[in-house]
C-alpha cells in the first residue's frame, strides 16, 4: 500500500509544454510514473518525446482524461492560471490534483479547495507544495526520485527543501510515502490528512512530520495524533529563531504574538507524545530510535 500513489497511477501534466513542466515530466518519467498525456490549451494535438516515448498533449483535462483514463493531474501552470487548471481538472473528474504552483493568490486556493470538497471525489495536494513520492512507485511533482528508497517511514512536511533533506537523513532506512502538503495559508491537504492514511497504511512503521511557524496546523495535528494515531511519531518544527510579525519563507509562515510559534507548536507535540528534534538530523536520530523500539 502507498498514500494515494501506486504503480498503476496514471498522470496528466498540466503546463507540460512549459519549461517546468518539461523538466519535470522528464525527471518523473526517469522516476517511473506513468505521465499519460499533457495539457495545453492550444496545442493539442502535438506530442513531446520523453526517453524516445512520445506523449500526447491535448487541449483540455477533459479530452486527456476521456483518451487516457487517468485519476492524477500534476498543474505547472502560472499562478494566474492555476485556479481555473484546478476547476478543470475537478470536473474532468481526476481523483488526484498536485498543484506545485506557488504565489497562488489566497482566495483562488480557497475557492478551489472548498470546490473539490464539494465534489467529493477529488483531492487537492498544494499549492506551492513539492508533490509526493511512493519510492519505486511513483513520484508525481517535483521531489528528487534518487534521494531515498523503499521503507518503512512515512513523511509529511509544509516544507519542500525540508522534505529534500529529511529523506536524505534516512535514505538507508527508506520511505513508503513523503507527502508534502505546502506552506500557504490554505491549502487542499493537511497534516492530519496524511496522518489519518499513514495510520491507515500497513507499510507505514513510523511517522515524521515537519511543521514550521505560523497558523495553528501543527497544534490540531498533536490533538489528532493524540486521540487517533497508534504509530511512533518524531516531528520537526521549523523557525525557533524567527522574529515576530515578519513572514519567514512560506505565506502561512508568519507570528502573531504568542500564536504559531514554534515553543508553542514543540509544546503541543510533546503533550502529546510526539517526540520533537531540534535539527534535522536530530530529529533523523529520534526516527531511527523509534524504529528500533
Amino acid at each position: 500500500m502507498s498514500v494515494w500513489l501506486d504503480l498503476g497511477s496514471k498522470v496528466i501534466v498540466q503546463g507540460m509544454t512549459g519549461s517546468e513542466g518539461r523538466k519535470h515530466t522528464q525527471r518523473m518519467i526517469a522516476a517511473g510514473t506513468r505521465i499519460v498525456a499533457g495539457v495545453t490549451p492550444g496545442k493539442g494535438g502535438q506530442s513531446l518525446t520523453f526517453e524516445e516515448d512520445p506523449v500526447p498533449v491535448f487541449n483540455t483535462i477533459a479530452e486527456a482524461k476521456q483518451a487516457t483514463m487517468a485519476n492524477t493531474s500534476v498543474i505547472f501552470v502560472p499562478a494566474a492560471h492555476t485556479k481555473q487548471a484546478v476547476l478543470d481538472a475537478i470536473d474532468a473528474g481526476l481523483e488526484l490534483v498536485v498543484v506545485i504552483t506557488e504565489g497562488v493568490p489566497v482566495a483562488d486556493t480557497a475557492e478551489f479547495v472548498a470546490y473539490a470538497q464539494r465534489s467529493g471525489t477529488t483531492r487537492i495536494i498544494g499549492p506551492n507544495c513539492p508533490g509526493l513520492i511512493s519510492p519505486g512507485k511513483s513520484n508525481v511533482g517535483i521531489i528528487p526520485p534518487n534521494i531515498a528508497g523503499p521503507g518503512p517511514i512515512g513523511l509529511v512536511s509544509k516544507s519542500g527543501t525540508l522534505t529534500y533533506q529529511m529523506m536524505f537523513e534516512l535514505r538507508d532506512i527508506g520511505f513508503a510515502s513523503a507527502v508534502g502538503i505546502g506552506g500557504d495559508p490554505v491549502n487542499g491537504t493537511s497534516h492530519i490528512d496524511v496522518l489519518a492514511a499513514f495510520e491507515a497504511d500497513p507499510e507505514v512503521q513510523a511517522i515524521v512530520l515537519i511543521g514550521e511557524i505560523g497558523g495553528d496546523a501543527e497544534e490540531r495535528a498533536a490533538e489528532y495524533i493524540a486521540e487517533h494515531v497508534t504509530k511512533p511519531v518524531v516531528a520537526y518544527v521549523a523557525g525557533f529563531t524567527a522574529p515576530v510579525g515578519k513572514t519567514m519563507g512560506h505565506a502561512g509562515a508568519i507570528v502573531t504574538g504568542s500564536a504559531g510559534t514554534a515553543a508553542a507548536k514543540k509544546a503541543a507535540f510533546e503533550a502529546a507524545g510526539v517526540l520533537v528534534g531540534h535539527t534535522p538530523s536530530e530529529t533523523a536520530t529520534l526516527v531511527r530510535a523509534a524504529l528500533a523500539g
